[in-house]
């Protein structure tokens, strides 16, 4: 079994709520508790293989370099996250068309999740993105662009979904290694953020629909209105920001919609269309805070899967 890696983390108390744990309370890393700056030093070691045969054109560890963004937030909360580890590299590995080869060791979807639902009699039909998958159907995950991708996902479901494709979901490392391209930049298309590459700005469906209840604090139902993403602003369809794209051909990993991984305690990555910094920079944005079988409007995902190999 992999070993458990853990990382401090900040703790949202829902994810498409007004988020109260921000930048504020982050910390310089050097200033964190021993164990805060032990687990980011793991965190950067799972991924550093990635990397470590190629010239890049910003150094390992400089401003913009996907290790930067990962040292460069480290909140005082302790969570556990399994981070998993970079699969070997494969000669003449190859990924079906809808997804890319990251780094010669694992295939990934060019763009984020869409579910159809698989019926008795084998038909397969689409499943409405604003509606939460359902629990006695088999759910088959696939990758398409320009559709709007499902939200409203737990990772149980993502899991489920897309292990019937013969794929499954990308380990929090294999995630950061595909969002950070092949010269591991902070974000999909390089080391600085540029404003709207990315759908990293839109409108707020809870302020829209549910500013009545925001007081006494939005629960699971207000998270859950299958209006939220049908919102003009909201979630985007794949590929609608030809910008957000890495080297590798993958759309939409910062912003859009969170992303889950395949970390059994919940660790969703990425951001969504209205927060790809309050927890780290671009491809190192990750929070925890919520179980495996939670979700919300926010929540999406993407598969991996391990590839194949071509006749040598």
């Amino acid at each position: 079994m992999r070993a458990l890696a853990r990382i401090c983390l900040a703790v949202a108390p829902l994810a498409g709520a007004a988020l109260v744990t921000s930048r504020a309370l982050a910390q310089d890393p050097d200033e964190a508790p021993a164990p805060c700056r032990a687990q980011l030093t793991t965190a950067l070691a799972r991924i550093a293989p990635a990397f470590a045969s190629k010239a890049r054109k910003i150094a390992a560890k400089s401003p913009g370099s996907i290790e930067a963004a990962i040292w460069g937030y480290a909140p005082p909360r302790f969570h556990p996250v399994d981070e998993g580890a970079l699969p070997d590299a494969r000669p003449g590995a190859k990924c079906p068309a809808e997804m890319a080869l990251v780094a010669g060791r694992f295939c990934v979807d060019r763009w984020e999740g869409s579910i159809v639902v698989r019926d008795d009699d084998g038909t397969e039909t689409p499943h409405s993105p604003y509606l939460p998958p359902p629990a006695d159907k088999v759910t088959l995950a696939k990758s398409i662009a320009g559709v709007v991708p499902q939200g409203y996902i737990s990772a149980k479901q993502a899991e489920s979904a897309c292990r019937a494709s013969g794929k499954r979901l990308c380990q929090p490392v294999e995630w950061r290694t595909a969002c950070a391209g092949s010269e591991g930049t902070a974000y999909p298309y390089g080391p600085k953020r540029v404003a709207g590459k990315c759908h990293d700005t839109g409108a707020s469906p809870m302020l829209m629909f549910h500013i009545a209840t925001m007081k006494r604090g939005w629960g699971l139902t207000e998270l859950n209105d299958t209006r939220n993403n049908q919102l003009d602003g909201t979630v985007a369809k794949t590929g609608a920001f030809p910008d957000c794209v890495t080297d590798h051909g993958v759309y939409d990993m910062v912003g859009n919609l969170h992303e889950w991984t395949a970390d059994t305690n919940g660790t969703f990555q990425g951001g969504y269309w209205l927060d790809t910094s309050q927890h780290g920079d671009g491809c190192a944005y990750r929070t925890i805070a919520h179980g495996y079988t939670y979700h919300d409007y926010s929540t999406g995902f993407r598969c991996c899967a391990d590839p194949g190999v071509t006749d040598r």
